[in-house]
């Protein structure tokens, strides 16, 4: 979903069980390869299309005791205990194809959107079928790498998350969440400015609010010592939320999807970290 390393795309996509840590086998604490993938995501929540991109990236996988990009995302752990951890960590969001989004027509076209910011992780323990829950918040700035790195505003998304392991090796993770932005990010997606207006498209001023209900699913497997197959998908609603009534808001549901294959190149001898 974003054009930096593997580990940020699969951020949410592609999250392991954490078994008990006697049962786990040790990890190596770096991995480099290459993945192949396609996406198609909604250009963003009340969005009627969709941005679609396929890509060959570098895989780049650290277990360090701090500072960590594995198939949980990119972070930096500042605080960690038995059932909490605080960390820094980055997600994002594709821009707008070239030829722009039809509801946008003459206006600013949306950028790729990179977020950075704190996340807070408690790991809930045991679930039902032999899986483990966890709740996270992330809060974190967004910047539009499209547009010199200009600040969007601010995102929050408190999430729950089911993780289960198969006995077939098959890695799943189902989660809901609540998307809530502030008024500089509400104002990025969803205001129409007076001097954009049009008769099918009225001037508009955003508020902040919830932006989105999202439901997720994702799955991996590994192929071998060196493969690994991935994928998610991502079901979005904009119904009841703040900017509904937005001329920019053509379709209530929305759903993204993604699926690829990781080539591990090399890897260290030395384990990482948990």
């Amino acid at each position: 979903m974003r054009l930096i390393v593997l580990g940020l795309l699969l951020a949410g996509t592609a999250q392991a069980q954490q078994a008990p840590a006697e049962a786990r086998p040790s990890k190596p604490k770096w991995e480099l390869g290459v993945a192949t993938l396609g996406i198609s995501q909604q250009a963003y929540p009340g969005s009627d299309q969709q941005v679609n991109r396929a890509a060959v990236l570098p895989y780049v996988i650290y277990r360090g005791e701090w500072l960590r990009a594995d198939e949980d995302g990119a972070s930096l752990r500042t605080l960690r205990s038995e059932n909490f951890e605080l960390d820094l960590s980055v997600a994002g969001s594709l821009g707008a194809d070239r030829g722009g989004l039809r509801a946008r027509e003459g206006m600013p076209r949306l950028g790729t959107l990179i977020e950075l910011g704190p996340l807070g992780v408690w790991k809930l323990g045991a679930a039902p079928g032999d899986g483990r829950l966890k709740f996270e918040l992330p809060v974190r700035a967004v910047f539009d790498t499209s547009d010199k790195a200009r600040h969007k505003g601010w995102v929050a998304e408190p999430e729950l998350i089911y993780q289960r392991r198969t006995r077939g090796g098959w890695r799943t993770s189902f989660s809901g969440s609540l998307v809530f932005g502030d008024r500089q990010l509400a104002d990025t997606f969803y205001s129409v400015a007076p001097r954009y207006a049009l008769a099918d498209r009225p001037a508009y001023d955003a508020k902040a609010g919830l932006v989105a209900t999202r439901l997720s699913a994702s799955f991996s497997k590994s192929l071998g010592r060196d493969w690994q197959l991935f994928g998610f998908t991502r079901f979005d609603s904009v119904a009841g939320t703040a900017n509904k009534e937005s001329p920019l808001v053509r379709d209530t549901n929305g759903l993204s999807f993604g699926l690829g294959v990781v080539y591990t190149w090399m890897r260290s001898t030395n384990a990482g970290s948990d």
